[in-house]
Order: structure tokens, then C-alpha cells, then sequence
């Protein structure tokens, strides 16, 4: 009996129609992962970032790279609250901001949200890095005029502590990311009544950045402390600005475009990046990988590249003998300015250009997944440069570009959604 070709065939189709099925399915439920992350915060899954949806984003091949234009512009789609209300109160809020600029604008923004349902005034934080010792002035990195005149009408802010606020009426108050009113009011609200003032502290129960579908009134106070108050202070914008330029001039084979890599050893050489979870995906890359998954996308040899790693390390050889224009800061920042931000015994510096950098490169590639990724991107997204692409194993020869967007970006599902539109 002879085989019918047609059924063959149909045959064929079938049995991909149920493989696309199942990799929708798979991917769904990836996109609903959130765990916790080794060494501070929460992690999101970064194989659950790597599909878009078709058309959304559209990649040209430009001079021997999968390089894309900058996204349609967005614009702020939150209104500035008016001070009028709220009942102010005489009480204050105080806070600082610790582990890195990826946490500073959540911390930052609960602490606003908080200051501002409570009607008290918000005392200027400090900075603390995560080493002992490493204390710094809010205006030794951000501008601190910035801040309160972004403020001014929505929450008051002072720029010291009052000499009459001793620590022992400061009542410390922990809150969860994205704090909500409910929580403020049942577990925040009672202690400051009670107290008068308290000193404020994020946690991070896991990297929950993306927005949700209800609206409440605190929305616009959130967006603007997390979108419209830290700007950096001119020397340390003016260092960053002047390694973007620099990496620039070294990408004049691809018009000026480079690529920045969240990539850092110290990092990967922790249990959690340690292979995959138990879901069999990935939450890290190391340099080869990052490599093989760039050339894969149609990255020319002659790329330029920036990783946020501090020294260079062996493991990192593997990426530039793929990518020999590969640097970190060492390579590129003014010498000038290397003792200070390089060479200072913290590393918070270190965090705030890699940071910025990341922010404002053509391509940003998180090679490890966690809270620096979500703000980066947050962070990009309002400034419609939305070419994030998450890292993957890809068995064939090449892949397109277009597949492995974000998907805070392909899907519109990060909170900066929320602000832009």
C-alpha cells in the first residue's frame, strides 16, 4: 500500500502546531516565574524574557549587526499630585539608600509614597555602600536640588536631620517594594502616630517590576519618585557622558552603536548562577556564552562592548577574543578621573556609572538576572531605548535578534508602563 504524500504532510504540520503549543505554554508560565535571587532582593527568570511578540519589534540588519533604532518617544502619563491632599503632619520620615543605584529607585520611591500619605516631611537621605564604613552625602553622587524641587508640592523635604530628632524616638519600620496604601496603613501609620518619626528601610521580598493592572492613588507619587527625582550630580554626569562618548568613537564601524553587558564574576561564581533551577532555565550567563549568543544574533567581530565588570578577569577572555573591542571602565573613563571613582575604597561609584552607562548604551544585554536588569530597563524604557536583549542558549547557527526582546518591553509589562505611554 503506497504512502500518501498529502497525509505526510499534514502529518508534519500537526505535530509542529502541537510543539509551537507547548512552547506558548512553557513560556506563559516562565513569564509568571519570580524567585528569590542570591545575595540580596529577588531574581527574574531571565528565560522568560527572550520571546516578543511578532511585529512588535523590528530589527534591520546595519552595518554587519542586528542594531535597531531608538523606540517611538513616550511621554509622561502621570500627574503631579497636589500637596493640598493631604493632611500634613509634624512628624518626619527619615531613610537611606544602600546596595546600588538598581536600588535606589525603589527605595526612594516607597519612601516618598510613605512621606506622602503620612503628610510628614522626608529628611535627604544618605548613601551607604555595602562595605562598613562606606557612607556618603546624597550630593556627593545625585543632585540634591533635584530631588526636593521635584518634590516641591507633593511631599516636603529637608536636607538634615533636626538637631531636636535624636535615634531615640526614630521607630525603624520595614516595607515591602512597591509599598502599597493598605500596607502603610496597617502597618506604618500606627507606628508613626505612636512615635512621631520613623527611619524607613525597603525590602526586597522578590524583583516584582512589572505593573499591575488596578490603580490607586499613590500611582503618580510612585512614578515620580521612581522616574523624575535622582539625577546625578554634574561631575559624576559628566564622567558618564564622557565614557558613552568614548565608546562612541570606538563604534564608528556601526555608527556610533555599542552594546553594554550587565556581567560581573563575582556574581556568577555564586551558588544561584550555578546552572539552571529546577524549571531547567537560566538565571545567569558567563562571558563565552554571552559571546556565542551575540555573534549568533549577527554581532560583528568588530562590536564594541562594555561590561560592568570592575578588573578584568581570565574568564573574561573568552568574550574578547570573539569581540576584541571589549572593555571595562579602566579602558575607558578619563584618567583624570580614575583615582576617584575607580580607586576610592567603595565601590558604590563603580555601581553608579555602570548604571548610567547601561542606561543610555544602544544594546543592553543582562547577563545576570535580578533588580540591576528590571531598573536598567525601567529606566531605558522611559527614555525609549528599548533594545534589551536577554541572553539565551540558541542551538542553531544564528537566531534573530527580535526573538529574544525583553519582555518588559515585548509585552509592555514593566511598571514604566504605568508612567509612559
Amino acid at each position: 500500500m503506497g504512502v500518501d504524500l498529502r497525509q505526510v504532510v499534514a502529518g508534519i504540520l500537526t505535530l509542529a502546531m502541537f510543539v509551537m503549543l507547548g512552547n506558548m505554554i512553557k513560556r506563559d508560565h516562565f513569564d509568571s516565574v519570580e524567585e528569590k535571587f542570591p545575595g540580596g532582593g529577588g531574581r527574574d527568570t531571565l528565560e522568560t524574557s527572550k520571546y516578543s511578540k511578532e511585529g512588535l519589534v523590528s530589527f534591520a540588519k546595519k552595518n554587519g549587526g542586528p542594531w535597531k533604532d531608538d523606540g517611538e518617544e513616550l511621554k509622561q502619563c502621570w500627574s503631579k499630585p497636589s500637596a493640598d491632599d493631604v493632611e500634613q503632619t509634624e512628624g518626619y520620615v527619615l531613610f537611606s539608600l544602600t546596595n546600588g543605584p538598581e536600588y535606589h529607585v525603589s527605595q526612594v520611591a516607597d519612601a516618598v509614597v510613605v512621606a506622602r500619605y503620612l503628610g510628614a516631611t522626608l529628611v535627604l537621605p544618605d548613601i551607604r555602600g555595602t562595605n562598613p564604613g562606606d557612607e556618603r552625602n546624597f550630593d556627593e553622587i545625585y543632585d540634591a536640588e533635584k530631588f526636593i524641587s521635584s518634590l516641591d508640592g507633593v511631599v516636603r523635604v529637608v536636607k538634615e536631620r533636626p538637631s531636636k530628632l535624636s535615634t531615640r524616638n526614630l521607630a525603624a519600620v520595614k516595607v515591602p517594594n512597591r509599598v502599597t496604601e493598605d500596607y502603610i496603613v496597617e502597618h506604618v501609620e500606627p507606628i508613626y502616630r505612636s512615635k512621631g518619626n520613623i527611619r524607613l528601610a525597603t525590602y526586597f521580598p522578590s524583583v516584582n517590576m512589572k505593573k499591575t493592572e488596578g490603580k490607586s492613588s499613590s500611582d503618580s507619587v510612585a512614578c515620580l519618585g521612581m522616574f523624575g527625582t535622582l539625577e546625578l550630580q554634574q561631575e559624576i554626569s559628566e564622567v558618564v557622558e564622557s565614557m558613552v562618548e568614548r565608546l562612541k568613537t570606538l563604534s564608528r564601524k556601526s555608527d556610533g552603536q555599542f552594546v553594554a553587558v550587565d556581567l560581573r564574576v563575582d556574581i556568577l561564581e555564586k551558588k544561584g548562577c550555578q546552572g539552571g533551577d529546577e524549571t531547567g532555565t537560566k538565571s545567569c550567563y558567563n562571558a563565552q556564552e554571552i559571546a556565542l549568543f551575540l555573534r549568533k544574533l549577527g554581532f560583528a567581530k568588530d562590536t564594541t562592548i562594555y561590561l560592568t565588570e570592575s578588573k578584568w578577569d581570565s574568564s573574561l577572555d573568552a568574550l574578547k577574543d570573539i569581540f576584541p573591542k571589549t572593555y571595562i571602565k579602566d579602558g575607558i573613563i578619563p584618567a583624570d578621573k580614575k583615582s576617584k571613582y575607580l580607586d576610592s575604597k567603595g565601590s558604590e561609584f563603580e555601581k553608579i556609572i555602570d548604571f548610567y552607562v547601561c542606561a543610555q548604551s544602544d544594546v543592553f544585554v543582562p547577563a545576570i538576572s535580578g533588580l540591576f536588569y528590571a531598573n536598567v530597563a525601567g529606566k531605558r524604557i522611559a527614555s525609549s531605548k528599548t533594545q534589551i536583549l536577554v541572553p539565551a542558549d540558541i542551538p542553531d547557527a544564528s537566531a534573530s535578534a527580535s526573538k529574544f526582546i525583553t519582555h518588559y518591553v515585548s509585552k509592555k509589562n514593566h511598571l514604566a508602563y504605568s508612567c509612559y505611554c
